[in-house]
């Protein structure tokens, strides 16, 4: 063992803190070098600007204004106006310790990186003062939150401690934040919800207040009241355990209801009613994009927005002149894209809006309704064709008795008939459900989840179901269908399979005279080859097929029908409180759909009852597909949309009715496709035998959810992983 000498090992100690005190200093100075120069470049703390909303200008796509945000209702309150209650509230919620510290908060700062790291929690660090140095100069962009940014923002933070008091601050911050319906600061929001001065609300009001800045669509009370109420009861609790408010205050405040006091909004919008919908997905686009708030950013935001079709389609929607609605209930949602950029040039979200509440829901881009057999193109044929497995729209399929793949559960057509052989193109034209399901089957679902999200359409896990389904498990609108993505999915069929990300926004100026502009370069989805002979099967659909309502003399379009339905257990439900019976008014469904395109267009069309349980029948099923005709009229007549045919790529030829790939014979199948070929082509036998001896694993299970046009489900389950909306009534 070697012995060290006591005053060598002193000696290396002794170099050992020098240099890690060295190092530590270095790396201070370094760091406080950093720091320097990136407050050097920090905007100069000014009270105009913590005073001031500067309202952002949107343009249509003629580059005229059609939207003042950020003018419209703005009230300030001196801080001599200011309760008690509305001072604990935001603090309680926002910033704890905000008397105690001088603008950023160490404290805050620790426990936010510990829970953030250790507890996989997402918790700020950020002061009060901070937030107000964020609205007033800087993005809420999570591109932005750099240590240049959160530097100078801990720097004007303190300075803002410095030349300003803690009740100066707090005022500043109730005047400036967005509280939601254009209303500005806590005072305007309190006599434009309450009719009331802030002094003369109630704990539970001035708690919903103090709640909304963090998320103002969000937690709006009027349009989102669950949500609201949620974020005024955490508020509430913050408030107990700060001791800010007694249990007997807040048990009458967590009991009374978040929309006591509410007052008709009235309104206030600077814009047309028809625009409201499209700006609000404008607003949307702009903060994802760049995480700037719109309402006091200063922006100029040129839109895609054609206003007069917007408008044309307003028209269509709140009139009877163009298309007959069977009450004024019925509504719709439709998405209109250019097929070629992804521009979206109109949309709509629903009829008789109430126009008092500006920027409300939006139908056109929620996932919550089920699009039925508009789903066969993309999520079927489509990549079967991609796949090889179908090189001609003459390949031949079998509608024939059939069981969910890797079940013994059967299901249904629509008219729960049986055709026989047919071709996929009368099998598209027709929207029969087994050869839909069989094509899926051929494809194999990871494949098809994969075809789907290549054009935007997503899915946590593909069941059989979705062959003519766009129903998920999950309710996020990350997964499934809506107009915006249908008609964005679409628009590949019709420019030779390039997919194109929806755009609402093709050009931003910041206040500070930089400009960033916004265009979908596409992504190829699908060989033209494939989407060309999409293409050809769904003209059929409107000149032969389910969907001749949409047919118009003289265009060239494609395009396909949906239809969801109502359960085996739901139907009865339906009937008896509605007393119309299937047996009389024939079907009755809850989503009626139509999803077409043009070379120049691509439309989607939703159409059902904001209740689900209200069905739509007879002539109310005609609503889709003639709205969509009247848009696509009129498209025509103002660009000639549609006045060309689609042009065949190299690849393909025609014989015929029918598109077949060069080169190939259309009834020869690779090897990979061998194993499904008995169960596609003329099988009468159908796959029973196979299934009930194959294992019915989470691969094969099958989801039942709520079911489609010209489908139907059994009505037994199949499998843990199956859902238990099955639906047996048949449907078109």
């Amino acid at each position: 063992m070697i012995k060290i000498k006591k005053e060598t090992l002193l000696k290396v100690l002794k170099y050992l803190l020098i240099t890690g005190v060295s190092l530590a200093i270095i790396v201070a100075l370094a760091g406080g070098g950093l720091f320097a120069y990136f407050i050097s470049s920090a905007p100069k703390l000014s009270e105009k600007e913590l005073k001031s909303t500067n309202s952002s200008l949107i343009y249509d796509v003629n580059n005229n204004l059609i939207a003042d945000l950020g003018s419209e209702k703005r009230e300030n309150v001196s801080a001599d106006n200011i309760p008690l209650n509305l001072v604990n509230a935001i603090t309680s919620i926002e910033d704890k310790r905000f008397f105690k510290h001088r603008g950023v908060d160490i404290y805050r700062i620790i426990g936010a990186a510990f829970n953030n790291i250790f507890r996989g929690s997402t918790q700020g660090g950020s002061t009060l003062d901070q937030q107000l140095i964020k609205l007033a100069y800087f993005s809420t962009s999570a591109a932005d939150q750099n240590f240049k940014r959160k530097a100078q923002e801990a720097w004007l933070a303190l300075q803002l401690e410095r030349k300003y008091t803690k009740q100066e601050i707090l005022t500043f911050y109730i005047n400036k934040v967005f509280m939601g319906n254009g209303n500005y600061g806590m005072l305007t929001a309190a006599k434009s919800y309450f009719g009331k001065d802030l002094k003369d609300l109630s704990i539970a009001q001035l708690a919903l207040l103090a709640g909304i800045p963090q998320a103002p669509s969000q937690y709006d009370p009027y349009t989102n009241p669950e949500a609201a109420q949620s974020r005024r009861d955490t508020v509430l609790s913050e408030m107990l355990e700060d001791k800010n408010i007694t249990k007997e205050e807040y048990d009458v405040a967590i009991a009374t209801p978040v929309t006591d006091g509410l007052q008709p909004l009235t309104s206030s919008s600077s814009f047309e009613p028809y625009l409201d919908n499209y700006i609000k997905q404008v607003i949307e686009q702009v903060n994802s994009k760049t995480g700037q708030d719109i309402y006091s950013a200063g922006l100029k935001v040129y839109t895609n927005v054609n206003p007069e079709i917007q408008q044309y389609l307003w028209n269509i929607y709140n009139t009877d002149y163009y298309v007959s609605y069977p009450d004024t209930d019925l509504q719709v949602a439709s998405t209109v894209i250019d097929v070629n950029t992804g521009k979206v040039i109109a949309q709509l979200g629903a009829r008789n809006q109430d126009t008092s509440v500006s920027l409300g829901t939006n139908q056109a881009v929620l996932t919550d309704r089920d699009w039925g057999s508009a789903m066969k193109p993309i999520t079927d044929y489509a990549p079967a064709i991609e796949k090889g497995i179908y090189k001609s729209t003459a390949a031949t399929t079998n509608d024939n008795k059939y069981y969910w793949p890797g079940t013994s559960t059967q299901f249904y057509n629509w008219d729960r008939q049986y055709y026989g052989t047919m071709t996929i193109q009368q099998a598209v034209m027709q929207s029969r459900n087994v050869p839909a399901v069989k094509a899926l089957e051929a494809v194999g679902l990871n494949e098809a989840k994969s075809f789907l999200s290549g054009l935007g359409i997503n899915y946590p896990e593909l069941y059989y179901s979705n062959a003519i389904s766009s129903s998920t498990s999950d309710s996020s609108q990350e997964y499934g269908a809506s107009s915006e993505k249908m008609a964005a999915a679409y628009a590949a069929f019709a420019n030779g399979g390039i997919y194109y990300e929806p755009q609402y926004v093709n050009k931003i100026e910041f206040s500070d005279g930089t400009t960033q502009t916004f265009e979908s370069t596409g992504k190829r989805a699908m060989k033209e080859t494939t989407a060309y002979m999409m293409t050809t099967m769904l003209k059929t659909v409107l000149t032969y097929g389910t969907g001749t309502e949409a047919y118009v003399s003289g265009m060239y379009q494609a395009g396909k029908t949906g239809t969801s339905n109502y359960s085996d257990d739901e139907l009865p439900q339906i009937e008896a409180a509605t007393g119309l019976y299937n047996s009389s008014v024939g079907t009755m469904a809850p989503d009626e759909l139509f999803v077409g395109y043009t070379n120049q267009y691509a439309m989607a069309v939703w159409t059902g009852y904001k209740n689900r349980s209200t069905p739509i029948y007879g002539s109310g099923l005609d609503v889709a597909a003639n709205v969509y005709k009247a848009m696509q009229l009129h498209l025509n007549e103002t660009f000639g949309s549609g006045s060309t045919d689609f042009t065949a790529p190299s690849g393909v030829y025609l014989s015929g009715n029918y598109a077949y790939l060069s080169g190939s014979n259309p009834y020869t199948y690779s090897s990979s496709s061998s194993s499904v070929y008995s169960n596609i082509y003329g099988n009468s036998s159908s796959s029973q035998d196979t299934s009930e001896t194959s294992d019915q694993s989470s691969s094969n299970s099958t989801n039942h959810s709520s079911s489609n046009e010209d489908n139907s489900f059994s009505d037994s389950s199949v499998g843990s992983e199956t859902q238990t909306d099955n639906a047996t009534n048949s449907q078109e």
